[in-house]
């Protein structure tokens, strides 16, 4: 075993590594960037050496710099966990050329899958079944179009290095396909330094399953099954299970043979997904797609239903061990799901979100309750990075107590500083097609107006909950201001609802949600208990703090609750929900005027990566204004109606705040 290892990565797949590291008694050392310089992973690692500026140009991915912090530390290896320089074959051909141990495949496997292109000539001539499609050197856009015909529409445009989805677009007419390619090639050279594309037959409503292989360095290779991640969004997967739902023996049997002949095909050592496509209503049939020559964030569901540690088998097969067991060793136990859980907007199609942890509560964990994660309360999600805040991994020892320990593990997760998919992913859980193992790479999209709806109005549970948690501040800073004063027990100090010349002894709060109001009168004594007027509704009330936590009682009902202050916001957890409310001040003053229209805002912070307008030129309802680009993911500014092009207020390359006014847009109805 090696004596120190360098982590070339960050977040959780790095804090995961470090701790694998030192439970097996290897030092672990880490890297990081001025925007990383007090992240958990280096908290975590037994030292840590800085790699340059936030950009992961100048950090990340910059190899120089990583060999650099790998021979001061005196590591023997490097691991480069996922995304980054994971799948970077120049960059594992340079930590062997250094004299370090790479844990991964060797270079020339990295190269050979690294080429979406290549690869699926490799397994197409070692028999693997592939995807009807063009992988040609020709990138032309005459040339690709001919190709498109050719396959027949919808097609897919793929990056041919790098994956994650990233790039990806579905072209469903000829004439989108010239648009889509040039987004497909901005997205690929920003996310991979690599524009080339290849074209795919899309599959209409198909299954994403992947089989987790591992070989050793003595030519032994091993499956331990596969994972089915067909539930996605944006086509990025936001779900992952193993075993796959309605997986037969036989069918799992092929798959597993084909994943390892394809590891076989380019000589692969260490941890590999080969993934494949599985058409709806094929019967067994299914085609490879690509194969992920690195750790796979969702490999923690394999963990879980193998009861095997994979960075630990990455560590030894790197060291020269022989793989631990044999393929009949491996045994499948119960079912596992994975959640990701993002810092991103589902309500605005998935755009990410960026801010700082204010508050972070996970689920209790068990051996069948994992949360994976790089972050703390305190913590900044920012735009340099993938937006994932943690990945909630459980286990059942079936399906349906897999899922109905995911639902309440999520309905523990209490996050506020951004939005997130924790919502969505409940109301996903929850959903009888999901429920029932209706899964498929359109799922999501399928039932969209379920999946995708705003919150309702809050709960009167959550609105006494914000009342009665005011009413609690109140008297704590009461106490506090009592016990610092001559005359403690004053009856000045009191806070109650007892008013001289008056009937009303009440206190009036109003909250607002979703641009509507909702009142709430509490009647409380100096201590309590308290009442609580909701509508038309009074229920005595109690309340009292446990660590964070508020004890709740609210007529003959008992709850905990959560309520977390920011300026005028309460973010309520109750009942398995959040609710966002404000408290309204009714001393402040309204806005006179309503903002201006015409003014085309930043929905996201992020970098203008292409102005497509100019002052003057008028422009369709709809048409493509500007593109935007944060966490390597684009979002076009389209025109909100017909009109002229009055202003455009910031040039490609320019970084842009979330709300900045990018394009003024004159519209017809205000130009006569």
């Amino acid at each position: 075993m090696f004596d120190a290892i360098l982590i070339a990565n960050r977040g959780e797949i790095a804090c995961r590594i470090a701790r694998t590291a030192r439970r097996l008694g290897v030092r672990a050392i880490g890297v990081y960037s001025d925007a990383d310089a007090d992240a958990l992973h280096v908290a975590l690692c037994d030292e840590a050496h800085r790699l340059g500026p936030a950009p992961p140009r100048e950090s990340y991915l910059d190899i120089a710099a990583i060999l650099a912090a790998a021979r001061a530390s005196g590591a023997q290896a490097v691991h480069p966990g996922y995304g980054f320089l994971s799948e970077n074959a120049t960059f594992a051909a340079e930590v062997a050329a250094a004299g370090l141990a790479f844990i991964g495949p060797p270079a020339a496997a990295i190269r050979a899958m690294g080429s979406k292109a290549e690869a699926k000539a490799i397994m197409s001539a070692a028999g693997v079944p592939v995807v009807p499609g063009y992988h040609g050197a020709e990138q032309d856009d005459a040339t690709l179009s001919a190709h498109a015909s050719a396959i027949g529409y919808p097609v897919l445009i793929k990056p041919s290095a790098g994956g994650g989805g990233k790039g990806m677009r579905v072209v469903e007419r000829p004439e989108a396909l010239v648009e889509a390619l040039a987004g497909a090639r901005r997205e690929a050279k920003a996310s991979f330094g690599d524009d080339r594309v290849l074209l795919e037959k899309y599959l209409l409503r198909p299954r994403h399953i992947e089989v987790q292989v591992f070989a050793d360095a003595r030519g032994r290779c091993v499956h331990l099954f596969e994972r089915d991640c067909s539930v996605q969004r944006r086509h990025q997967k936001v779900i992952e299970e193993a075993p796959a739902p309605g997986m037969t023996a036989e069918r799992r049997s092929r798959m597993g043979a084909a994943a390892v002949e394809a590891a076989r095909a380019i000589g692969y050592v260490g941890a590999g997904t080969v993934e494949f496509i599985v058409p709806a209503n094929a019967g067994d049939a299914f085609y490879f797609m690509e194969m992920n020559t690195r750790l796979q964030v969702e490999h923690p569901v394999t963990e879980m239903i193998t009861g095997l540690d994979l960075v630990e088998w990455q560590l030894r097969v790197a060291t020269g061990e022989p793989l631990p067991l044999e393929q009949r060793e491996i045994a499948l136990c119960g079912h596992a799901i994975e959640a990701r859980i993002y810092a991103e907007d589902p309500e605005r199609d998935f755009l990410p979100s960026i801010g700082r942890l204010a508050h972070l509560r996970t689920p209790t964990l068990t051996p069948d309750v994992r949360f994976d994660t790089g972050v703390r309360a305190g913590d900044a999600i920012t735009r340099h990075y993938d937006p994932m805040i943690g990945k909630l991994i459980v286990r059942g020892e079936n399906r349906d107590a897999a899922r109905r320990r995911l639902a309440e593990g999520l309905a523990a997760c209490q996050i506020v500083g951004m939005a997130t998919n924790v919502a969505f992913l409940q109301r996903l859980v929850a959903h009888e097609a999901f429920a029932r193992g209706g899964v498929d790479t359109g799922l999501v999209e399928a039932h969209r107006e379920a999946l995708l709806r705003g919150p309702g109005p809050p709960s009167e549970r959550a609105l006494a909950a914000a009342a009665l948690a005011e009413l609690l501040s109140l008297r704590e800073a009461a106490a506090l201001h009592a016990s610092a004063s001559s005359d403690p027990w004053s009856p000045w100090q009191a806070i109650d609802t007892w008013w001289l010349n008056t009937d009303d002894h009440s206190i009036s709060l109003t909250f607002s949600a979703e641009d509507a109001a909702f009142a709430v009168r509490l009647r409380a004594g100096p201590v309590a208990p308290a009442s609580v007027t909701i509508g038309e509704r009074t229920n005595d009330a109690e309340v009292r703090r446990a660590g964070d936590e508020l004890r709740i009682r609210l007529g003959d009902a008992a709850f905990p609750a959560t309520v977390v202050a920011r300026s005028d916001e309460r973010y309520v957890f109750c009942d398995g929900t959040m609710t966002r409310l404000r408290l309204v001040n009714p001393l402040a003053h309204r806005e006179d005027e309503a903002p201006r229209g015409g003014h085309l805002t930043a929905p996201m912070s992020g970098t203008v990566v292409g102005v497509l307008v100019r002052p003057g030129q008028r422009v369709e309802r709809g048409a493509p204004l500007m593109i935007l680009e944060a966490m390597k993911m684009e979002h076009t500014v389209a025109a909100p109606a017909a009109g002229r092009v009055g202003a455009v207020n910031y040039r490609a390359g320019e970084q842009v705040a979330e709300g900045a006014d990018l394009i003024d847009i004159d519209a017809d109805d205000a130009t006569g």
